[in-house]
């Protein structure tokens, strides 16, 4: 058959987004649907990590996504009697950026929808998806549009729309149709916790402690504040088993809770949105059925305490993006796409149990319980975070044992660097997508250069670009390494000793399943 788009994309959230952007700025031909009329316009996350916002600069503008963040420096838990039990240094920088920022998800949006229109993505808005029919070249998507009627139910038109795509991500959320058409399942981890979450809109400057991540971990009912962005404000509370959802989110609870726990009133702040929700931790069983894949929460739901249930559903979309782009342009196999589940699924599953394990830690109910944690915090006798997860499959170099080279999977760094006149990011200078950063320059025969030439490798010599700030030579020092070879989605395929780049970018060729001579 011949397929009017290269990629179908079914929802418009986080990782849509960010798919959608990738492939058309690579210039894909792509079209979204997407039931809800219009973007969101409220936010649900509200933190992203260093790693998220080069992502988030890679698909969109990103002065614009983050014009109201704010750098955030801890992340305090205290006890039920306002004893300080633990605090999270999260200052530092990652990728180039601050290591953790609150920020106004709307901007974010904004700016990635607006990157992706400007590529010549077509974006249907108000329309569902209602079938799908995979073929052997291509998979066939029908749509129907999606209202409001009079009375505020939502439903279908009669009208009805088909289209034929290479590849369909179904990027639609928890309650996926893509998921559910594929009949993929999900296993569950257990998590069923409900928030109240008040998010509010400053009307003025509030006190200090209001910048800062904060969670208050009573048994009786835990509650927590952190910033969303410079300008607004959550507070979050705890819902306990047995109580009434609809009593949580009448305002006079609210501007009841926030008056005694806080003390502000209607002069402080202005509520925007309040909601319970229900924090589930769920992985679906298979990632892809064919030319059918799935990304962000269709993929796996994650709880909020670490917050990176968005950040990992932008991983998603940036890393699907560029296996798709090879694929597509006829440089790698179709079994490329296979190591898309080998990377993302196990990276997804360790954040959502780490998330999980910190949720337990919010949701003590029981008094003697959280008394033996308060004063395991006190003695330090509680293991330490584990560390945060790396590629451990996939499109990463391997050793001859068949083990995953150190630092392979591992994020590549990012400094200031000046190039031909220009000062700034290396991704804003040198270029994005694929890298190569050497101590001095390399030398490759004929089809190492062919081959970073079809891949568009951004290259840079510290002997010719100007490392501004030392990380990169510094980075190299730490590691006792000489050069690197950096992913799209800024993860590590390989670094080591300038002699053996040449094997090294031999096995990358080999990893995905390079397709030209």
């Amino acid at each position: 058959m011949s397929n009017e788009y290269d990629v179908a994309i079914v929802g418009y959230g986080p990782s849509g987004l960010v798919l959608a952007s990738a492939l058309g700025r690579a210039g894909h031909k792509v079209v979204v649907f997407e039931r809800w009329p219009g973007l969101y316009g409220l936010p649900r996350l509200t933190h992203i990590d260093g790693e998220t916002a080069r992502v988030i600069a890679s698909v969109g503008d990103l002065d614009h996504a983050l014009r109201d963040a704010l750098p955030l420096d801890y992340y305090r838990y205290f006890s039920a009697a306002g004893e300080l039990l633990v605090e999270l240094d999260w200052r530092g920088t990652s990728a180039g950026h601050p290591a953790h920022i609150s920020m106004y998800q709307p901007d974010i949006e904004d700016a990635v929808d607006a990157s992706a229109r400007a590529s010549g993505v077509e974006v249907n808005q108000g329309w569902s998806v209602v079938n799908l029919r995979p073929h052997e070249d291509g998979v066939e998507v029908t749509a129907r549009p999606w209202s409001q009627s009079r009375t505020g139910q939502w439903s279908h038109a009669d009208e009805e729309r088909t289209i034929t795509a290479s590849y369909v991500v179904g990027a639609d959320g928890a309650n996926s149709f893509v998921r559910a058409t594929l009949g993929i399942e999900r296993s569950d981890n257990g998590v069923d916790d409900r928030w109240l979450n008040v998010d509010t809109e400053q009307l003025r400057e509030l006190p200090e402690k209001f910048r800062r991540t904060t969670q208050f971990c009573d048994p009786a009912r835990g509650h927590m504040f952190m910033p969303i962005g410079r300008s607004r404000q959550r507070f979050e509370v705890a819902v306990l088993d047995g109580e009434d959802q609809a009593a949580y989110e009448d305002p006079e609870f609210a501007w009841r809770w926030l008056a005694e726990t806080h003390g502000l009133g209607p002069d402080d702040v202005r509520i925007l949105r309040q909601v319970v929700y229900t924090f589930q931790g769920r992985i679906a069983e298979r990632w892809r059925e064919g030319r059918v894949l799935l990304a962000g929460d269709a993929a796996h739901t994650t709880p909020p305490y670490m917050g990176q249930g968005a950040c990992s559903g932008m991983r998603d979309g940036i890393t699907l993006a560029w296996k798709l782009d090879l694929v597509l342009r006829g440089l790698a196999g179709d079994a490329l796409l296979d190591t898309y589940e080998a990377e993302r699924r196990p990276h997804a599953t360790a954040i959502t149990d780490i998330s999980t394990a910190l949720g337990k830690v919010a949701n003590t109910h029981d008094p003697a319980e959280a008394a033996a944690r308060d004063e395991a915090f006190r003695t330090g006798d509680v293991p330490p975070p584990p560390p945060f997860p790396t590629l451990v499959a996939g499109v990463v170099h391997h050793d001859a044992d068949g083990a995953v080279s150190p630092l392979a999977g591992t994020l590549t760094p990012q400094g200031v660097v000046r190039a031909e006149g220009a000062v700034g990011l290396f991704d804003d200078v040198v270029g994005r997508g694929f890298s190569l950063v050497t101590a001095t320059a390399p030398a490759l025969d004929a089809a190492e250069l062919a081959l970073l030439d079809k891949l568009g490798v951004a290259s840079a010599s510290l002997d010719t670009v100007v490392d501004v700030d030392g990380t990169y030579a510094a980075w190299f020092a730490e590691h006792g390494v000489e050069a690197f070879v950096g992913r799209p989605d800024y993860h590590l395929f390989w670094a080591g000793a300038l002699a053996d780049l040449p094997a090294a970018l031999g096995q990358l060729r080999e990893r995905l399943d390079w397709t030209v001579a």
